[in-house]
């Protein structure tokens, strides 16, 4: 009995097992059936809404290519119809000057008709005109064989009569003629003389005088002092430095005095090289600009001047070239011709006076009809030696000479150098022009003063002096001549030399030079010591 229950029960459990085996299956396939419709219609949903999103944006793409479409009709439309409008407006102006054409041909041919008519009318005149003349040739051909016989026996019967034949009668009218002759040329050729003096004096005066007026060019005393205007006066003694070691360094650099006295808002320049002066007067302008004044920015300045003045020096000869129409010359004639900017000769602008001369000798070959071109180069290179007469030993008319020789210039234009004082013979009528024009220029009044070149030779003698000694790197003579201030090399000239070198210049000043007063000769050695930070 109890076996029997036990094995009821062990059944009855194993049915509960498995069905809740198989509820639980059944729940688990029922779940993944739902889940599985679940995401089916959700991705449904979202593959519709891309599917959606797509035609939406297909349908929009579809609209804007049409609406780009139309717009292309249109505009192609409209651009047709632009060029149709042109093409008509073209046509109708072709059609109208092929009508002006037209109607210019129909009168040119109805010009053409009328010549032709005259001119057939003229023909049958010149036909008419030339049977008329073959007859009078006809007349006129018996009328000479006539003549001819008529003139033999008139010829027979004066050579009876006077007993002369024909070639003598010749010969004796022919001697008479020829004596006749003879006379009237010697007395046309006196005339013509005499003329020619009483007239050609007149004649060169006024022409002479004629180009004088015609030039017309002014003339500007050059002197030896620059002022420059000041901010303010406390400029002044931050020109000077500290303890004057700002106006010794602009001095030393440049030869220049500067003198700083009690006018307001300006200091003074003095100097007898102009160019000097220029390079020190465009220096405290610059350093006034830029605030910053130094020695070292003195000396750097100074360096920076000295190149745009150089630059300057080429574009005054390139100027001097063009203004007067002398082109075709070297370059370093160019430079030769503007340094001469910065020279005078008694007190007269060397540069000024070339292109003077070059103008008035230009002035007068055309007058007198020679070459002008070769008058006017003559003219401005004729004192070309002054350009460097101070480096080099002769003077002025043969060192430009050789310069000319050495720049392949013509011996025409040598020439006019060589005569323009009247050293050489001209052998061209443009070399006496550049003569006449040189001493036209020099001679009016207020072109120069021989006082102030006489100056400004004693200072060049008293720096050439001074240069000549050895151990000596740079001579400036300031205060009008009355102080000279000598450089000299640091490891040449030690400090006890220093003191005869100024000994014997000063005694080789005393015999050389004569001079008013008194001369102070200043030797100035300067030691520096440079290294740079890395």
């Amino acid at each position: 009995m109890y076996n029997h229950l036990s094995s009821f029960f062990f059944f009855s459990g194993s049915a509960d097992v498995g069905l809740i085996l198989l509820f639980t299956l059944l729940g688990i396939i029922a779940s993944a059936t739902i889940t599985f419709f679940v995401y089916k219609k959700i991705i449904d949903n979202k593959i519709g809404g891309v599917k959606n999103h797509t035609q939406n944006m297909l349908d929009d793409a579809i609209f804007e290519a049409k609406t780009i479409k139309k717009e292309a009709i249109l505009e192609a439309k409209e651009e047709t119809l632009r060029l149709k409008t042109d093409f008509e407006k073209q046509t109708k102006e072709r059609r109208t000057e092929l009508q002006k054409l037209e109607t210019r041909l129909q009168q040119k041919e109805e010009t053409l008709d009328k010549k032709e008519d005259s001119l057939t009318k003229k023909s049958d005149q010149i036909e008419l005109q030339q049977k008329q003349i073959s007859g009078q040739q006809s007349e006129l051909a018996k009328r000479q064989n006539e003549l001819d016989k008529s003139h033999e026996k008139i010829l027979a019967e004066l050579e009876r009569v006077a007993s002369l034949s024909k070639d003598d009668a010749k010969k004796e009218l022919i001697d008479t003629l020829t004596g006749e002759a003879k006379k009237e040329a010697a007395s046309l050729v006196k005339k013509i003389e005499a003329e020619a003096k009483e007239t050609g004096d007149k004649k060169a005066k006024e022409i002479i005088t004629q180009a004088i007026q015609r030039c017309a060019s002014d003339q500007v005393s050059e002197t030896t002092i620059s002022t420059i205007a000041l901010p303010n006066d406390d400029m002044k003694g931050r020109l000077i430095g500290r303890e004057g070691r700002n106006i010794r360094s602009l001095e030393n650099a440049t030869g220049v005095e500067l003198i700083v006295d009690d006018t307001p808002e300006v200091v003074i320049l003095s100097g007898f090289d102009p160019v000097r002066r220029q390079i020190a007067r465009i220096t405290v302008e610059k350093l006034i600009a830029d605030g910053r004044i130094h020695p070292a920015r003195i000396e750097e300045m100074v360096e920076k001047v000295k190149k745009e003045i150089d630059a300057s020096i080429k574009e005054d000869g390139e100027a001097a070239s063009f203004d007067t129409g002398v082109f075709g010359l070297h370059p370093e004639l160019i430079k030769l011709i503007g340094r001469l900017k910065y020279r005078t000769s008694y007190g007269q602008n060397v540069l000024n006076h070339s292109i003077e001369v070059a103008y008035l000798a230009g002035l007068m070959a055309d007058e007198l009809g020679v070459d002008v071109a070769l008058a006017k180069r003559g003219g401005l290179l004729h004192d070309i030696g002054k350009a460097v007469d101070h480096e080099f030993e002769g003077t002025h008319i043969e060192i430009g000479a050789d310069l000319a020789k050495k720049y392949k210039e013509s011996k025409e234009v040598i020439n006019c150098i060589q005569a323009h004082h009247g050293d050489v013979e001209p052998l061209t009528v443009e070399a006496v022009l550049v003569a006449a024009a040189d001493s036209i220029s020099a001679a009016r009044p207020g072109a120069r003063r021989e006082t102030l070149d006489n100056y400004v030779k004693r200072l060049e003698k008293l720096e050439e002096i001074s240069n000549s000694f050895e151990g000596v790197q740079r001579t400036y003579a300031v205060q009008a001549g009355r102080e000279i201030r000598i450089i000299v090399k640091p490891e040449v000239i030690n400090d006890e030399t220093t003191v005869f070198l100024a000994k014997d210049i000063a005694k080789k000043i005393e015999s050389e030079l004569e001079y008013p007063g008194q001369i102070k000769v200043n030797v100035i050695r300067e030691t520096r010591a440079v290294e740079f930070a890395k």
